[in-house]
């Protein structure tokens, strides 16, 4: 356990820091497995909505300003999401050629402890995120979709048959930030 305190206080002050953050480049971050999440490097204006409980129907959320950035040229890419709604939250994700999968942890401001993920690239070029802890009674996964030239989607999904057919409950479409 004293390895997460240690990387929750780095977190944090990364967080507090990541205004003033500067750094060498995004080429680290582009080349090799590190481009799966590299590529979603920049600022996005987030559009969400989420599934109603009885599953029926879609209701649109009050948006968010995600910002993906480059981390020691290629040691780990770090994001911020910032909703319009209040809260805070940040992914620091790094690549293990090891294991050849993905150690992500994510911290928010409405949460106690980190969130534990790992995650690998499809064949479909999607990056599938498992929440490894803390562990739910249902199994849950998140999708990050290939982008294109007008941004990317995303998706959380939930399992009620224990992995054999999943449910989008909650969906993002990511576009290129402007202060328009």
């Amino acid at each position: 356990m004293k390895w997460l305190q240690v990387l929750g206080m780095l977190l944090c002050s990364a967080v507090v820091m990541a205004p003033a953050y500067t750094h060498d480049g995004d080429g680290g971050c582009m080349q090799g497995a590190m481009a799966q999440f590299g590529r979603y490097i920049g600022d996005w204006r987030i559009r969400d909505e989420s599934l109603s409980q009885d599953g029926s129907t879609w209701t649109e959320g009050t948006g968010a300003r995600w910002r993906f950035e480059c981390v020691g040229n290629g040691v780990a890419v770090q994001d911020f999401w910032m909703p319009f709604g209040g809260g805070y939250g940040t992914n620091l994700r790094t690549y293990n050629p090891s294991s050849d999968r993905w150690e992500i942890v994510w911290a928010a401001t409405q949460q106690s402890g980190l969130q534990r993920i790992s995650a690998r690239e499809n064949d479909k070029g999607e990056v599938v995120m498992s929440i490894d802890y803390p562990t739910t009674p249902q199994p849950r996964r998140i999708i990050f979709f290939p982008p294109t030239d007008d941004g990317w989607n995303w998706a959380m999904q939930w399992s009620l048959d224990d992995g054999e057919t999943w449910i989008d409950v909650y969906r993002i479409t990511a576009t290129p930030w402007s202060d328009d």
